[in-house]
């Protein structure tokens, strides 16, 4: 036999409770009933009293029917549940007193599951049916057999404060209750960006213990193409074109060595260590400089725009690797029509680096910086820049976000907050 689905959702288990919790009401309302005619032998309005009884039964049996059904129980199913309980609670009060039944008291029951299971304007709400109710009562009921004449106005008084001791007890109930639950859901919430950022954090040591062991691998290769290469360089003979070439590919092999020296110099290092202090401006300087030198013929148009000089900051070599992964991107979407932008004030860095390629698609907009996510085709990427550059710039504080421009192509939005990265010059 198939499980029930609607029985996998809170409001669905909360429902199937309320069920529970309204046959032990309807036992205690019936057994109420019985002991006030046999033993209180007071007059009471039987037919429609367990006529009120039975149609609650019978909805309570329906409601039973309708759990084994697969169908989702939504909120407002659940609200309607209880405002029709506060309902019943109304008409059994009508005829046995109204606001001087000491049962009254029982409004707060629904209130207080409303206020436990469901949200704050669904509680608030419930606050409002159960005073206007309550109200109602103090002025619409049909009195007791044994009237209360015998304790004169005091006992409208008495009921008056009752009243009004409702109204303050349901007030309260209902703003803490749902102070409450706002604290309990930020906890949550809470939680989940914690769960998620370990979960991030472990792929990211496993990416980083993944790099280290191919950092120590891919030295000794490199090594051997570099010298393979200078000896091909020098044995090209009259060939310029040869030897031009030669030359690039050794260059790129120097850099990529380079980079690894790098890598394994930063590793473990504290932030001071993993690059030395200079102006934010100069810095923009270098990694593009830099990046250029690795992405040879790539045509990239740069606007820098913020207060001189600009903050001194640390060259952290894991923010410079999270630009160039958003560089390279751009670069291999359009290597002739690059825009990057830089903004910047005491605080913050705004930096935008746009391209003209193909954009991104709705499914592809969504799954952006998720790991091994890649639009590139296979044995082109690896879909792991944009996930360490989102991972990169959370570690600071900061964010990245990727939009489709206007024309056609990406423009990726990095915003870093400067506070972490800063370093206050000495007097």
């Amino acid at each position: 036999m198939n499980p029930v689905p609607s029985l996998s959702s809170s409001s669905a288990i909360n429902l199937r409770r309320l069920v529970v919790l309204r046959c032990i009401v309807l036992a205690g309302q019936f057994l109420a009933v019985w002991v006030a005619v046999t033993s209180l032998h007071m007059a009471l309005p039987l037919r429609p009293l367990m006529a009120i009884i039975a149609a609650m039964a019978l909805l309570n049996f329906l409601t039973w029917l309708r759990m084994q059904r697969p169908w989702s129980v939504g909120e407002n199913e659940l609200f309607i549940h209880l405002a029709l309980d506060v309902a019943v609670l109304t008409a059994l009060l009508y005829f046995s007193g109204g606001s001087t039944n000491p049962f009254v008291i029982l409004y707060l029951l629904p209130l207080a599951l409303t206020a436990a299971a469901l949200p704050a304007g669904y509680t608030w709400a419930m606050t409002a049916v159960t005073m206007a109710c309550y109200t109602l009562l103090m002025f619409f009921y049909i009195p007791l057999p044994h009237s209360h004449e015998m304790h004169g106005d005091d006992f409208g008084m008495h009921v008056m404060g009752m009243w009004l001791g409702f109204l303050l007890s349901a007030g309260l109930i209902a703003w803490f209750a749902v102070n409450m639950a706002e604290t309990r859901r930020s906890r949550d919430r809470l939680l989940a960006r914690m769960r998620e950022d370990e979960l991030r954090n472990e792929r990211i040591l496993a990416l980083g213990t993944l790099a280290a062991g191919a950092a120590h691998e891919l030295g000794t290769p490199l090594s051997t193409m570099a010298v393979l290469t200078k000896e091909l360089e020098q044995d090209a003979g009259g060939s310029a074109e040869l030897r031009a070439s030669l030359h690039v590919l050794r260059v790129q092999i120097d850099r990529c060595k380079s980079i690894l020296a790098t890598l394994s110099a930063s590793a473990g290092a504290a932030r001071a260590e993993g690059g030395g202090s200079m102006p934010l401006e100069d810095y923009l300087e270098k990694l593009l400089r830099d990046w250029k030198a690795i992405r040879l013929g790539v045509r990239a148009q740069r606007r820098f725009d913020g207060p001189r000089p600009s903050p001194l900051i640390v060259a952290e070599q894991t923010l410079t690797q999270a630009i160039v992964n958003i560089l390279n991107n751009a670069a291999d979407a359009s290597p002739d029509n690059i825009e990057i932008s830089a903004r910047w004030d005491e605080h913050e860095l705004a930096l935008e680096i746009c391209d003209r390629g193909a954009g991104l698609t709705p499914d592809a907009e969504q799954a952006a910086g998720q790991p091994f996510f890649t639009t590139k085709a296979p044995g082109e990427g690896l879909g792991l820049g944009l996930f360490l550059a989102h991972a990169t710039l959370n570690r600071f504080g900061g964010s990245v976000r990727l939009y489709n421009r206007e024309g056609g192509g990406v423009c990726t939005r990095l915003t870093l907050p400067l506070s972490n990265l800063r370093v206050e010059e000495s007097a």
